[in-house]
C-alpha cells in the first residue's frame, strides 16, 4: 500500500487530469432497465481536477500543458464510494464464527468496542480504519465508533487529516450492555454537546446523533436526542432498526406503547431527512410510508444479513414506498470493507426474493444515491463541475478468471456486472480524495 502520510500529505499545488473509462450517473437508475439513461459512460475521456480539488468537467481531448496528467487508459474510474454504515472498532471482530446479531453483539462485537476507552487504541483502531477504506476505494462513510468520546474524537481527527467526508457521533448507549460500554444521558449529552461544536460543520466533517439500537437506551437518552436533532436540522442521525426478528420481539417488549419498532424512534423524532437506519429488513406497510414520508433513509447491509442470518431486505418494496436506499458493508457484521462484495451480495439477496438487482441500481446505491440521501450530491457521489474529486480508479480485471470474462462481455451492462462480481480491492488503482492521492497501488507504474 502507498500513500502520502496523513500528517504530510501529497501536496495539491497543480490542476489534475486523470485519463480513463469515466461511469457515473445523472439520475436514479430504473430497478431492472439494462440500458438506462441514467448511466454515464464516457470511455477514454479526461476528468479535469482543479487544484482546490474540485471538478473542473470532463473532456474527449487531452488536456493543455497546464494540467498535470495522468493516463489509466484502459481503466475504470468512478466516483468514490460511499459506505453509509460501517463500525470502525469492529474490523477486530470481522469474520467471528456462529452467532445471530444479539450474541454476536454479547460475545464479539461489546468486548471489542471496551477497548476503545484506552486514546491510543482509540487513535490506532481510527487510523487503520479509514486507511482500510481508502486502500477498498470508499472516499467517504457514515461511521459507528463507540460509546467513549474519545472514539469518535479520534474518528474525527483521522478524517480531517485525510480530508475526507465522515459523519459519525459517540454512540449512546446507557443500559442492556456491559458497564464499560454504558453511559447516562446527562453525561451523553454533554459530551454530544462539545463534539457538535467542536466538529460539526469543521472541514469535510459532520455529527450524528447516533443511538446505537433501541433496546439500549432508555425513553429518557432517546427523548434527549430527539432533542438534539430538533436543536439542530442540520445534524444527522444513525441507528439500527429491524435487523432480526429477536431483536423486533425484544424491542417490543422493551417499548409496548409504540406501534412497531420504527415508531420508537418516530415517537422521538429521530426520523428526518438526515436519518440513516441500517438494516430495515423487518418493517411492514405503515412503516414504509412512515419513512418515505420521514426522508430518512435505509442503509442496506446485505453480507452483514446474510452472514448473520438476519433476513432478506425488499429493495423493491422500498423503492415503491419511495425512501431512498443506500449500500453499507456493516463491517464487522459484514465480512468486507470491498463495496463491490458487498454489492454482490446484494444481487444474490434480492436473486433469493425473486428480484434482480442491475449493475447500475447497485453502484447508484453506492455513490450518487448515497449522497443524495445524505443531502450531499453537490459534493460527492458524481463527476460533477463543482464537486469534489473523490475518485477511484479500478483494473476492469484481475486474473485469468476476470480477464477471460471481460474478454468476452456484450455490451456495458454485461461489463460492468461482471466487474462488480469479481472484483474487490486487488482492483483498485488509487483512491483521490478532493483530488489528493490517498492511495496508490502502484505509484511509480503510472504514465504521466
Amino acid at each position: 500500500m502507498n500513500m502520502p502520510s496523513p500528517t504530510n500529505p501529497a501536496p495539491t499545488g497543480g490542476r489534475l487530469a486523470l485519463r480513463g473509462d469515466l461511469l457515473d450517473f445523472s439520475a436514479t437508475p430504473a430497478w431492472a432497465a439494462l440500458d438506462d439513461p441514467a448511466v454515464r459512460y464516457r470511455p477514454d475521456h479526461w476528468l479535469l481536477i482543479e487544484a482546490d480539488g474540485r471538478i473542473a468537467g470532463v473532456q474527449a481531448h487531452e488536456p493543455d500543458a497546464s494540467w498535470q496528467r495522468r493516463d489509466y487508459r484502459g481503466r475504470l474510474i468512478l466516483p468514490g464510494f460511499i459506505d453509509t454504515h460501517v463500525h470502525c472498532p469492529q474490523l477486530d471482530v470481522i469474520a467471528s464464527y456462529g452467532a445471530e446479531l444479539l450474541d454476536w453483539l454479547n460475545t464479539y462485537t461489546f468486548p471489542a468496542e471496551t477497548r476503545y476507552a484506552d486514546p491510543a487504541v482509540a487513535r490506532l483502531g481510527a487510523e487503520r480504519f479509514l486507511d482500510a477504506l481508502l486502500a477498498h476505494g470508499t472516499t467517504s462513510a457514515v461511521v459507528f465508533p463507540t460509546v467513549h468520546k474519545v472514539s469518535a474524537e479520534m474518528l474525527f481527527e483521522a478524517a480531517a487529516a485525510r480530508g475526507m467526508r465522515l459523519i459519525t457521533g459517540k454512540v449512546l448507549m446507557d443500559r442492556h450492555a456491559p458497564d464499560a460500554l454504558r453511559d447516562d444521558v446527562a453525561g451523553a449529552e454533554r459530551d454530544c454537546v462539545d463534539l457538535i461544536q467542536r466538529y460539526h460543520r469543521r472541514e469535510r466533517l459532520a455529527y450524528a446523533v447516533t443511538v446505537r439500537f433501541a433496546p439500549t437506551s432508555t425513553p429518557e437518552q432517546l427523548a434527549m436526542a430527539g432533542a438534539l436533532c430538533r436543536a439542530d436540522a442540520s445534524l444527522y442521525m444513525q441507528t439500527h432498526v429491524a435487523e432480526n426478528r429477536d431483536e423486533v420481539a425484544w424491542v417490543a417488549r422493551l417499548f409496548p406503547q409504540a406501534r412497531s419498532y420504527l415508531d420508537v424512534y418516530a415517537r422521538e423524532g429521530l426520523l428526518h431527512p438526515r436519518a440513516v437506519l441500517a438494516h430495515g429488513i423487518w418493517l411492514d406497510e405503515e412503516d414504509r410510508r412512515v419513512l418515505a414520508a420521514s426522508g430518512a433513509q435505509v442503509a442496506h447491509c446485505p453480507s452483514s444479513n446474510l452472514f448473520l442470518g438476519s433476513g432478506l431486505f425488499d429493495w423493491v418494496a422500498a423503492r415503491e414506498a419511495g425512501y431512498t436506499v443506500s449500500a453499507a458493508s456493516d463491517v464487522g457484521g459484514g465480512t468486507s470493507l470491498s463495496m463491490q462484495r458487498t454489492l454482490a451480495d446484494g444481487y444474490k439477496m434480492q436473486a433469493l426474493g425473486g428480484r434482480r438487482l442491475t449493475a447500475w441500481a447497485a453502484l447508484h446505491a453506492a455513490t450518487l444515491g448515497a449522497a443524495q440521501g445524505l443531502g450531499l450530491q453537490q459534493e460527492i457521489g458524481a463527476f460533477e463541475a463543482g464537486t469534489l474529486a473523490d475518485v477511484c480508479v479500478w483494473d476492469w480485471a484481475c486474473g485469468p478468471v476476470a480477464q477471460a470474462r471481460d474478454a468476452v462481455v456484450r455490451g456495458l451492462h454485461e461489463r460492468v456486472f461482471a466487474w462488480l462480481t469479481l472484483s474487490d480491492e486487488r482492483n483498485l488503482v488509487a483512491s483521490y480524495v478532493a483530488g489528493v492521492p490517498r492511495f496508490r497501488r502502484d505509484p511509480e507504474g503510472e504514465q504521466a
